[in-house]
C-alpha cells in the first residue's frame, strides 16, 4: 500500500496531509499508517462500500439536472483542535456581524448614515427584500443557521471565501458522512478522538423553539420543503427526523385571521416557526412571486405580525451578496469593535475608480464571480478560460460592474484524495455551520470538507461535479472527555481515556438507528469505556510495582 502515496506529489498549495519536506503531519499519522497497511483491493473495497451506502439511502446532488450519488472520499480531513477553536472564534464572530448588519439594514440602516456601506451597494443588490423592513424576530435572530465557507491559502492561513446565511445547506451530508465513515473505518475511531457530530438536531431544534413567539408555551416547528423534486429533499426529510418535526410543503400550511396554521388528520394545528427550504421569491405568492406554488399565502404577513417566525428569516440574502462580502472586514470593526478574527480573499470592487480597469487588464489572472452566484455557477477562473469566454465576461464586466467582483487566484489547499486506485492531492475547502439561538452561536464540530475530484480544479461545489470528506475535529488526545464525548457517560471510571482513542460510537451514533438502538450503543460504549479505565489502572499499578 506504501507505493500509493510514494508517488503522491505535492504542488505550490497548502498540503493538508504532507509537508514541505515531505514529512506526514502529525495529525494524519493515525490515518496515514492504517491506509498504508491496507492492501489496494481493500481499499478499494471500502472505497466501494462508501459509494454503495450512499446510493442505497438516496444521497444524491444534482449535476446539470441529473441526480448522482454524492461522492465520499475514503480520506478523511483532520482538523487540529487549535485549529479549530480559531475557526469558531471566527465564525461565531461573523456570524454576530451578520446578525448586526441584517438588523441594521432592515431598520435604522446607522452603517449606510455613517457611510461605512455605501446605501447604492444595499439598495441595488438583487436579494434586498423591501418586504423585510421592519420585521423583528421575537428573539432577534435572523440567521438561526449560518454556513461560512473558508478556503486555506498557501500560507496555510484559513480565509473567508463567502458567507452563506439566506438557505444554507449541506449539514445532512456531515451527518452521512460521519455514520458512513464510522461503519468503513472502525479501526481509525479507535485510534482518534474525534469530536462528534450528532448533537446539531438537538441543537437547531432549541434554536428553533428559542425563536418561537413569545405567547407560544408548546411551540410547533415544521420544516418547509419545495417538494421531492428539490436537489435537497434528502436533507430536509432527513432533518425533518431527526428533529422530530412535520416536513411539510406549501399545500400544506395555510394562513388565517394573522397566523399560520397546518392541515392535519385531527383538524388544524397552530404553527409557531417556519424552518423554510424555500428561497424567498418563492414563499409568499402575495409578497413575490405569483406564480409560486411552493410558498403559502399570507406568511409574511404573519411574521409580520409576529405571529410566526421564520428560519432563516426573509432578505437575508443580501448578506450573502459578494460584494457586501467585501465590507465585512469594516462592518465587524463597526459592529462589534473588533480586528476580524478570520480574513477575507482580497477582492476588487468593480465600480470603484480604477478597479475596473485593472481587472480588465488581468483578467487572465484573476477569479471572477457573480455577486448574487451559488453552486460555483458562474465563476470565471481566467488562467481556465479560453480566449472567448474572457472576451465574453469582459463585455459582461463594462455592461454591469455591480453585478460582479473579483479575486486573485488563490490555490486552495489540497487533500488526498483516493482516484484511479492511488492517493492524488486534490482541492478542498471547508464549510463550518452554526446555530445561533439567541444566547450563543454554536459551531458543529466537523463542517462540510467539498474536494474537486478533477486534477487542477478549483471550484469543488457537488452541483459542478465536486465530492465530500468526513471532517475530523480532533480533541486534545489525553486528560478527561469534553463535550459531545462525555455526553451519556456517568461513570466516574469511564470518564479518562489516559492515552488511546475514542470509540467509533463517539463520533456520531448512527443517524438511521431506531432510539432504542441508541440506547443499545452507548450502553455498550460506557462499559467498554468502564472497561479500558480498569485494564489502564491495573497497567499503572503492575508498572508502579516495577
Amino acid at each position: 500500500m506504501a507505493d500509493l502515496f510514494d508517488d503522491y506529489p505535492l504542488g505550490a498549495a497548502f498540503d493538508e496531509l504532507l509537508d514541505r519536506d515531505r514529512a506526514v503531519r502529525p495529525r494524519y499519522g493515525p490515518v496515514q499508517d492504517t491506509l498504508a497497511s491496507l492492501r489496494s483491493d481493500e481499499v478499494s473495497a471500502r472505497a466501494e462500500a462508501l459509494g454503495h451506502s450512499y446510493l442505497a439511502q438516496g444521497i444524491t446532488f444534482d449535476v446539470a439536472g441529473e441526480e448522482r450519488p454524492f461522492p465520499l472520499d475514503v480520506v478523511p480531513r483532520v482538523v487540529e483542535p487549535g485549529e479549530w477553536d480559531r475557526i469558531t472564534r471566527g465564525v461565531q464572530q461573523r456570524v454576530r456581524t451578520l446578525e448586526a448588519f441584517l438588523a441594521d439594514v432592515y431598520g435604522p440602516q446607522e452603517a449606510v448614515r455613517d457611510g461605512v456601506v455605501p446605501r447604492r451597494l444595499v439598495l441595488s443588490s438583487r436579494e434586498f427584500q423591501r418586504e423585510a423592513h421592519g420585521i423583528e424576530p421575537p428573539n432577534g435572530v435572523r440567521c438561526h443557521v449560518a454556513g461560512v465557507d473558508l478556503v486555506r491559502d498557501e500560507a496555510g492561513e484559513f480565509r473567508v471565501l463567502e458567507d452563506n446565511v439566506r438557505v444554507p445547506s449541506g449539514v445532512s451530508y456531515v451527518l452521512a458522512n460521519r455514520q458512513a465513515m464510522v461503519r468503513t473505518f472502525p479501526e481509525l475511531f479507535s485510534q482518534l478522538r474525534v469530536r462528534s457530530v450528532v448533537d446539531y438536531p438537538r441543537r437547531l431544534r432549541a434554536a428553533l423553539v428559542a425563536a418561537a413567539p413569545d405567547q407560544a408555551p408548546d411551540p410547533t416547528v415544521v420544516v418547509l420543503t419545495p417538494g421531492v423534486y428539490n436537489s435537497a429533499y434528502y436533507e430536509h426529510a432527513l432533518l425533518a427526523r431527526l428533529m422530530g418535526v412535520e416536513l411539510v410543503e406549501g399545500r400544506d400550511l395555510y394562513c388565517a385571521s394573522g397566523r399560520v396554521y397546518m392541515r392535519t388528520t385531527a383538524g388544524p394545528q397552530r404553527v409557531d416557526v417556519v424552518y423554510r427550504r424555500v428561497d424567498d421569491v418563492f414563499l409568499d405568492p402575495v409578497r413575490f412571486r405569483a406564480d409560486s406554488v411552493l410558498g403559502v399565502p399570507g406568511l409574511v404577513d404573519c411574521a409580520r405580525r409576529g405571529t410566526v417566525t421564520l428560519a432563516n428569516a426573509i432578505g437575508n440574502g443580501v448578506a450573502d451578496d459578494k460584494l457586501v462580502y467585501s465590507y465585512l472586514p469594516d462592518l465587524t470593526r463597526y459592529y462589534l469593535g473588533e480586528e476580524p478574527v478570520l480574513a477575507n480573499v482580497d477582492t476588487w470592487r468593480l465600480e470603484e475608480p480604477g478597479a475596473l480597469a485593472e481587472v480588465l487588464d488581468r483578467l487572465d489572472e484573476l477569479v471572477v464571480k457573480p455577486v448574487d452566484g451559488s453552486g460555483g455557477k458562474g465563476i470565471v477562473v481566467g488562467p481556465d478560460a479560453s480566449r472567448a469566454e474572457l472576451a465574453t465576461l469582459r463585455g459582461r464586466l463594462i455592461a454591469d460592474p455591480r453585478g460582479w467582483v473579483a479575486q486573485p487566484l488563490i490555490q486552495l489547499s489540497t487533500a488526498p484524495t483516493y482516484v484511479d486506485g492511488a492517493f492524488r492531492p486534490r482541492h478542498v475547502d471547508l464549510r463550518p455551520f452554526a446555530v445561533n439561538d439567541g444566547e450563543d452561536v454554536w459551531v458543529l464540530p466537523g463542517g462540510l470538507t467539498r474536494v474537486a475530484l478533477a486534477e487542477g480544479q478549483l471550484v469543488v461545489n457537488s452541483s459542478q461535479g465536486g465530492g465530500s470528506k468526513d471532517t475530523w475535529v480532533l480533541e486534545p488526545r489525553r486528560g478527561p472527555l469534553t463535550g459531545e464525548l462525555a455526553v451519556g457517560r456517568d461513570d466516574p471510571e469511564a470518564q479518562e481515556v489516559p492515552d488511546g482513542g475514542a470509540d467509533p460510537a463517539d463520533a456520531g451514533v448512527p443517524i438511521d438507528a431506531h432510539p432504542a438502538d441508541v440506547a443499545g450503543v452507548r450502553e455498550q460504549q460506557q462499559q467498554q469505556q468502564q472497561q479500558r479505565a480498569r485494564e489502564s489502572r491495573h497497567l499503572v499499578e503492575e508498572v508502579g510495582s516495577c
